[in-house]
Protein backbone atom coordinates (compact mmCIF):
# COMPACT_ATOMS: atom_id res chain seq x y z
CA UNK A 1 0.00 0.00 0.00
CA UNK A 2 1.49 2.93 -1.11
CA UNK A 3 -0.46 5.67 0.85
CA UNK A 4 -1.32 4.79 4.86
CA UNK A 5 -3.43 7.39 7.44
CA UNK A 6 -1.82 7.12 10.93
CA UNK A 7 -3.80 8.44 13.76
CA UNK A 8 -1.61 9.73 16.65
CA UNK A 9 -3.20 10.36 20.33
CA UNK A 10 -1.73 12.54 22.32
CA UNK A 11 -3.30 12.79 25.76
CA UNK A 12 -3.05 13.35 29.43
CA UNK A 13 -3.18 10.20 32.00
CA UNK A 14 -5.17 10.11 35.54
CA UNK A 15 -3.83 7.49 38.11
CA UNK A 16 -6.46 4.78 37.24
CA UNK A 17 -5.90 2.20 34.87
CA UNK A 18 -9.32 1.50 33.60
CA UNK A 19 -10.05 5.05 33.13
CA UNK A 20 -6.87 5.45 30.77
CA UNK A 21 -7.28 2.29 28.64
CA UNK A 22 -11.28 3.18 28.35
CA UNK A 23 -10.05 6.86 27.03
CA UNK A 24 -7.70 5.27 24.51
CA UNK A 25 -10.19 3.44 23.44
CA UNK A 26 -12.71 6.08 23.18
CA UNK A 27 -9.86 8.64 21.15
CA UNK A 28 -8.82 5.06 18.79
CA UNK A 29 -12.44 5.56 18.06
CA UNK A 30 -12.60 9.08 17.02
CA UNK A 31 -9.22 9.08 14.92
CA UNK A 32 -10.78 5.54 13.05
CA UNK A 33 -13.45 7.96 12.67
CA UNK A 34 -11.30 10.33 10.61
CA UNK A 35 -10.15 7.70 8.40
CA UNK A 36 -7.19 6.42 10.21
CA UNK A 37 -5.95 3.06 9.60
CA UNK A 38 -2.95 2.71 11.89
CA UNK A 39 -3.36 4.39 15.48
CA UNK A 40 -0.04 5.16 17.55
CA UNK A 41 -0.86 5.31 21.40
CA UNK A 42 2.19 7.20 23.61
CA UNK A 43 4.54 5.09 26.26
CA UNK A 44 2.96 3.61 29.07
CA UNK A 45 -0.87 5.01 28.58
CA UNK A 46 -2.72 2.98 30.88
CA UNK A 47 -0.99 5.31 34.25
CA UNK A 48 0.53 8.17 35.17
CA UNK A 49 4.52 7.94 34.45
CA UNK A 50 5.19 6.10 37.69
CA UNK A 51 9.35 6.44 37.06
CA UNK A 52 9.42 9.38 38.85
CA UNK A 53 10.33 7.17 41.93
CA UNK A 54 11.41 4.13 42.43
CA UNK A 55 8.17 2.35 44.26
CA UNK A 56 7.60 -1.27 44.77
CA UNK A 57 4.09 -0.51 44.84
CA UNK A 58 4.31 0.61 40.99
CA UNK A 59 5.15 -2.96 40.38
CA UNK A 60 1.00 -3.53 40.80
CA UNK A 61 0.56 -1.80 37.34
CA UNK A 62 2.63 -4.81 35.03
CA UNK A 63 0.65 -7.03 33.56
CA UNK A 64 1.13 -9.99 31.00
CA UNK A 65 1.52 -9.06 27.23
CA UNK A 66 -0.64 -10.67 25.54
CA UNK A 67 -2.53 -10.48 28.61
CA UNK A 68 -5.92 -8.45 29.84
CA UNK A 69 -4.80 -4.92 27.95
CA UNK A 70 -3.86 -6.81 24.34
CA UNK A 71 -7.55 -8.61 24.64
CA UNK A 72 -9.49 -5.35 24.66
CA UNK A 73 -7.46 -3.56 22.01
CA UNK A 74 -7.69 -6.97 19.86
CA UNK A 75 -11.39 -6.24 19.72
CA UNK A 76 -11.24 -2.58 19.10
CA UNK A 77 -8.89 -3.19 16.16
CA UNK A 78 -10.89 -6.09 14.75
CA UNK A 79 -14.22 -4.03 15.27
CA UNK A 80 -12.34 -0.63 13.76
CA UNK A 81 -10.37 -2.44 10.82
CA UNK A 82 -7.48 -0.59 12.33
CA UNK A 83 -4.05 -1.62 13.41
CA UNK A 84 -3.24 -0.65 16.82
CA UNK A 85 0.56 0.08 18.43
CA UNK A 86 -0.07 0.37 22.27
CA UNK A 87 2.72 0.71 25.01
CA UNK A 88 2.28 -1.08 28.03
CA UNK A 89 4.15 -2.33 31.17
CA UNK A 90 4.91 -5.85 30.82
CA UNK A 91 5.68 -8.55 33.42
CA UNK A 92 7.47 -11.07 31.61
CA UNK A 93 7.59 -13.07 35.16
CA UNK A 94 8.11 -13.05 38.65
CA UNK A 95 10.17 -10.31 39.38
CA UNK A 96 11.13 -9.28 35.53
CA UNK A 97 9.43 -6.70 33.81
CA UNK A 98 10.35 -4.76 30.56
CA UNK A 99 8.78 -1.63 28.94
CA UNK A 100 6.76 -3.10 26.02
CA UNK A 101 4.87 -2.03 23.09
CA UNK A 102 2.38 -4.63 21.59
CA UNK A 103 1.18 -4.24 18.02
CA UNK A 104 -2.66 -5.71 17.44
CA UNK A 105 -3.52 -6.05 13.54
CA UNK A 106 -6.31 -4.63 11.65
CA UNK A 107 -8.17 -8.18 12.01
CA UNK A 108 -7.59 -8.03 16.13
CA UNK A 109 -4.33 -10.29 15.94
CA UNK A 110 -1.62 -10.01 17.77
CA UNK A 111 1.48 -9.37 15.93
CA UNK A 112 4.02 -9.65 18.03
CA UNK A 113 6.09 -7.01 20.92
CA UNK A 114 9.06 -4.77 21.55
CA UNK A 115 10.91 -4.61 24.27
CA UNK A 116 12.83 -1.24 25.20
CA UNK A 117 16.43 -1.90 24.38
CA UNK A 118 17.67 1.57 25.48
CA UNK A 119 16.55 2.67 29.51
CA UNK A 120 17.18 5.67 31.04
CA UNK A 121 18.03 6.56 34.85
CA UNK A 122 17.89 10.46 35.50
CA UNK A 123 16.30 12.01 38.07
CA UNK A 124 12.57 11.88 37.45
CA UNK A 125 12.58 8.99 35.02
CA UNK A 126 14.73 6.10 36.92
CA UNK A 127 13.61 3.31 34.91
CA UNK A 128 16.30 1.36 35.07
CA UNK A 129 14.55 0.33 38.33
CA UNK A 130 11.34 -1.00 36.74
CA UNK A 131 12.47 -2.31 33.42
CA UNK A 132 14.77 -4.98 32.05
CA UNK A 133 16.39 -4.09 28.69
CA UNK A 134 14.71 -5.74 25.88
CA UNK A 135 15.76 -9.31 24.94
CA UNK A 136 14.10 -9.31 21.37
CA UNK A 137 16.20 -6.97 19.15
CA UNK A 138 14.53 -4.77 17.32
CA UNK A 139 11.64 -5.71 15.13
CA UNK A 140 9.26 -4.58 12.08
CA UNK A 141 5.85 -5.31 12.57
CA UNK A 142 3.94 -6.83 9.04
CA UNK A 143 0.08 -5.52 9.46
CA UNK A 144 -2.54 -5.35 6.64
CA UNK A 145 -1.42 -1.33 5.53
CA UNK A 146 2.17 -1.27 6.52
CA UNK A 147 5.37 -2.93 7.56
CA UNK A 148 5.85 -0.55 10.98
CA UNK A 149 9.10 -0.16 13.26
CA UNK A 150 8.30 0.22 16.44
CA UNK A 151 11.49 1.81 19.12
CA UNK A 152 10.00 3.34 22.08
CA UNK A 153 10.79 6.62 23.80
CA UNK A 154 14.81 6.58 25.09
CA UNK A 155 15.97 4.73 21.79
CA UNK A 156 14.78 7.94 19.86
CA UNK A 157 18.79 8.96 20.80
CA UNK A 158 20.44 6.27 19.29
CA UNK A 159 20.74 6.45 15.55
CA UNK A 160 21.87 2.79 15.85
CA UNK A 161 18.45 1.37 16.62
CA UNK A 162 16.87 3.56 13.88
CA UNK A 163 19.02 2.63 11.25
CA UNK A 164 18.58 -1.11 12.02
CA UNK A 165 15.19 -1.10 12.39
CA UNK A 166 14.90 0.56 8.84
CA UNK A 167 17.51 -1.91 7.66
CA UNK A 168 15.07 -4.46 8.51
CA UNK A 169 12.29 -3.23 6.04
CA UNK A 170 10.10 -0.55 8.01
CA UNK A 171 8.15 1.72 6.30
CA UNK A 172 7.86 4.18 8.75
CA UNK A 173 9.21 4.15 12.63
CA UNK A 174 6.94 4.18 15.79
CA UNK A 175 8.16 5.56 18.72
CA UNK A 176 5.77 6.18 21.80
CA UNK A 177 7.07 8.08 24.25
CA UNK A 178 6.61 10.03 27.66
CA UNK A 179 9.01 13.33 28.11
CA UNK A 180 8.52 16.51 29.66
CA UNK A 181 10.28 19.37 31.36
CA UNK A 182 10.76 20.06 34.74
CA UNK A 183 8.67 22.63 36.36
CA UNK A 184 11.10 24.83 37.20
CA UNK A 185 13.03 25.03 34.02
CA UNK A 186 13.03 28.48 32.21
CA UNK A 187 11.48 28.43 28.89
CA UNK A 188 14.61 28.85 27.01
CA UNK A 189 15.85 25.74 28.62
CA UNK A 190 12.74 23.60 27.45
CA UNK A 191 12.99 25.41 23.83
CA UNK A 192 16.18 24.23 23.65
CA UNK A 193 15.42 20.48 25.14
CA UNK A 194 12.51 19.73 22.94
CA UNK A 195 14.11 21.31 19.79
CA UNK A 196 16.96 18.82 20.30
CA UNK A 197 14.19 15.64 20.84
CA UNK A 198 13.23 16.54 17.54
CA UNK A 199 16.19 17.35 15.89
CA UNK A 200 17.36 13.63 16.75
CA UNK A 201 14.16 11.74 15.19
CA UNK A 202 13.77 14.20 12.18
CA UNK A 203 17.54 12.94 11.71
CA UNK A 204 16.51 9.23 11.53
CA UNK A 205 14.26 10.05 9.14
CA UNK A 206 16.76 11.48 6.60
CA UNK A 207 19.18 9.34 7.52
CA UNK A 208 17.13 6.54 6.44
CA UNK A 209 14.78 7.54 4.22
CA UNK A 210 11.57 6.91 6.16
CA UNK A 211 8.69 8.43 8.04
CA UNK A 212 9.29 8.99 11.92
CA UNK A 213 5.61 9.39 13.97
CA UNK A 214 6.71 10.21 17.31
CA UNK A 215 3.74 10.13 20.55
CA UNK A 216 4.05 11.58 23.66
CA UNK A 217 2.04 12.64 26.42
CA UNK A 218 0.45 16.06 27.91
CA UNK A 219 -0.12 17.05 31.71
CA UNK A 220 1.94 18.09 34.25
CA UNK A 221 2.84 15.03 36.68
CA UNK A 222 4.65 15.00 39.86
CA UNK A 223 7.05 17.67 39.27
CA UNK A 224 7.52 17.67 35.55
CA UNK A 225 5.22 18.79 32.15
CA UNK A 226 5.04 16.25 30.18
CA UNK A 227 5.37 18.74 26.78
CA UNK A 228 3.30 17.15 23.97
CA UNK A 229 4.73 18.41 20.71
CA UNK A 230 4.04 15.08 19.29
CA UNK A 231 4.80 15.40 15.10
CA UNK A 232 5.45 13.33 12.27
CA UNK A 233 8.29 13.72 9.43
CA UNK A 234 8.53 12.57 5.88
CA UNK A 235 11.78 10.62 5.02
CA UNK A 236 13.86 13.80 4.38
CA UNK A 237 12.49 15.42 7.66
CA UNK A 238 10.12 18.01 6.60
CA UNK A 239 7.66 18.35 9.71
CA UNK A 240 4.44 17.19 8.36
CA UNK A 241 2.47 17.84 11.59
CA UNK A 242 3.52 19.02 15.34
CA UNK A 243 1.01 18.89 17.96
CA UNK A 244 0.85 21.65 20.89
CA UNK A 245 2.48 21.02 23.78
CA UNK A 246 -0.05 21.49 26.09
CA UNK A 247 -3.25 20.34 25.07
CA UNK A 248 -4.64 16.81 23.93
CA UNK A 249 -4.81 15.98 20.30
CA UNK A 250 -5.78 13.84 17.44
CA UNK A 251 -4.75 13.85 14.03
CA UNK A 252 -4.46 11.10 11.32
CA UNK A 253 -1.44 12.19 8.67
CA UNK A 254 -1.47 10.36 5.79
CA UNK A 255 1.91 8.96 4.88
CA UNK A 256 3.05 8.37 1.09
CA UNK A 257 4.97 5.48 1.77
CA UNK A 258 6.14 5.20 -1.90
CA UNK A 259 8.29 8.65 -1.53
CA UNK A 260 10.97 6.56 0.65
CA UNK A 261 12.22 5.00 -2.98
CA UNK A 262 12.70 8.78 -4.23
CA UNK A 263 14.78 9.93 -1.24
CA UNK A 264 17.20 7.10 -0.69
CA UNK A 265 17.63 7.19 -4.32
CA UNK A 266 18.73 10.72 -4.96
CA UNK A 267 20.30 11.18 -1.12
CA UNK A 268 21.61 7.62 -1.03
CA UNK A 269 22.40 7.50 3.07
CA UNK A 270 20.93 4.31 3.05
CA UNK A 271 22.27 2.73 0.63
CA UNK A 272 26.03 4.02 0.95
CA UNK A 273 26.25 2.35 4.62
CA UNK A 274 29.35 1.06 5.95
CA UNK A 275 27.72 -1.37 8.29
CA UNK A 276 31.32 -3.28 8.98
CA UNK A 277 32.09 0.22 10.43
CA UNK A 278 29.47 -1.00 13.56
CA UNK A 279 31.69 -4.37 14.25
CA UNK A 280 34.91 -1.93 14.69
CA UNK A 281 33.14 -0.29 17.57
CA UNK A 282 31.52 -3.11 18.89
CA UNK A 283 35.13 -4.86 18.82
CA UNK A 284 36.53 -1.85 20.70
CA UNK A 285 33.86 -1.58 23.50
CA UNK A 286 35.18 -5.26 23.93
CA UNK A 287 38.49 -5.28 23.90
CA UNK A 288 38.79 -1.52 25.94
CA UNK A 289 37.26 -2.20 29.56
CA UNK A 290 38.03 1.41 30.31
CA UNK A 291 35.59 2.95 27.98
Amino acid sequence: MAKVQVGLVQMTCSGNKQENLDKAIAKIREVAAQGAQVVCLQELFTSLYFCDVEDYENFKLAETIPGPSTDVLSAVAKELNVVIVASLFEKRAEGLYHNTTAVLDADGAYLGKYRKMHIPDDPGFYEKFYFTPGDLGYKVFKTKYAKIGVLICWDQWYPEAARLTSLMGADFLVYPTAIGWATTQDEETNKEQYNAWQTIQRSHSIANGVPVVSINRVGEEAGVAFWGGSFVSNPFGSLLYQASHDKEELKVVELDLSKSDSYRTHWPFLRDRRIDSYSQITKRYIDDESI
